[in-house]
């Protein structure tokens, strides 16, 4: 946890300006574009037999976030040849992933904590000295290549090494911290989210057909979807609404350390005291949404229940 200073002022720069400013996702929108032609021509190729839909959507998720953040695509999807490289990173993706949602009892038990009873702390040593090796490789590369600034999110980062006006600077060691955090937090999460909208079109035939039919007459069926066209697909984002309420990335929030102690609702909480909020009991619960449980994406149109409600941090009943 940061305390307010230069440093936490690069990093906030970092996020607000050079990645989710609305310049920053405009800039990298071909990218995006060219990682879903490439999932939709797979899938399309593919349309004859089984696909593992969680797979090729990771592959799509992680590509558009690795180009946008170290300017290459890590992750083989079967039609650019064999990569050992990108295969030893996707496993490392996949560990990291299973490691981070593992029951680990010394999280729950302090006092056994240094046992290590399931060995999690060791793998995760483990996993960490090959995320280094694999991220140093990259630091390096982008060190002796002729990359424009700001041409990625890691050229931005080596530029700051330098240090800015007010003093904030990275160090390699941060950059590879920031890069990781980045991988860890956006991969996984959107690909599963994905998977969780199909899998609820699928369940629910008669929204699928409303939502083809609004793809239809504003999109048409001679081209793909763009960025541009999501301000006309209200349904779609309705869509999108609810399946962040019913599948929530992260079930439990990540945890959050108190600063100073305080009441909550009658409850004393120390400060220090380690806190998580349970995301997914907020979005299924009964006093805040009619029959929680169903797929409903009306909810959120205008004259549903929760018509005004944002998806990114205005609103607490959804918390993707």
């Amino acid at each position: 946890f940061a305390h307010y200073g230069p440093q936490w002022r690069l990093r906030r720069k970092l996020s607000s300006v050079h990645m989710f400013s609305g310049k920053a996702l405009e800039d990298f929108t071909h990218l995006r574009q060219e990682e879903v032609a490439r999932l939709t021509s797979n899938l399309a190729s593919s349309r004859s037999k089984a696909v593992n839909l969680g797979q090729v959507l990771n592959v799509c998720t992680t590509n558009a976030l690795t180009r946008v953040m170290i300017g290459r695509r890590v992750f083989n999807d079967g039609n650019d040849g064999f990569d050992p490289k990108a295969d030893e990173f996707k496993s490392m993706v996949v560990e990291l992933m299973v490691l981070a949602g593992a029951l680990n009892i010394g999280d729950f038990i302090p006092a056994l904590e240094w046992l290590d009873i399931q060995g999690v702390q060791a793998k995760m040593t483990k996993l960490h000295k090959k995320f280094d090796a694999f991220l140093t490789n990259i630091v390096e590369e982008h060190k002796n290549s002729k990359i424009e600034k700001h041409q990625d999110m890691l050229s931005t980062m080596l530029s700051l090494k330098d240090g800015t006006e007010d003093g904030g600077k990275l160090t390699d060691i941060e950059i590879k911290a920031l890069l990781l955090n980045m991988f860890a937090a956006g991969t996984d999460t959107s690909s599963s989210t994905t998977e969780w909208a199909i899998s609820e079109l699928i369940k629910n035939p008669n929204i699928q057909a409303k939502l083809q039919q609004e793809l239809d007459s504003v999109v048409g069926r001679d081209r793909l979807v763009t960025e541009a066209d999501l301000a006309h697909l209200p349904y779609l984002e309705a869509v999108v609404k609810e399946t962040f309420r019913l599948h929530p990335s992260t079930p439990l929030s990540l945890p959050r350390i108190a600063s100073e102690s305080c009441e909550v609702f009658g409850y004393h909480i120390p400060k220090g005291s380690t806190l998580l909020v349970d995301v997914w009991a907020i979005a299924r619960d009964p006093k805040e949404w009619n029959n929680p449980l169903e797929f409903k994406p009306e909810r959120f149109l205008p004259g549903g229940e929760k018509a005004n409600v944002d998806i990114k941090g205005n609103d607490f009943e959804v918390i993707p």
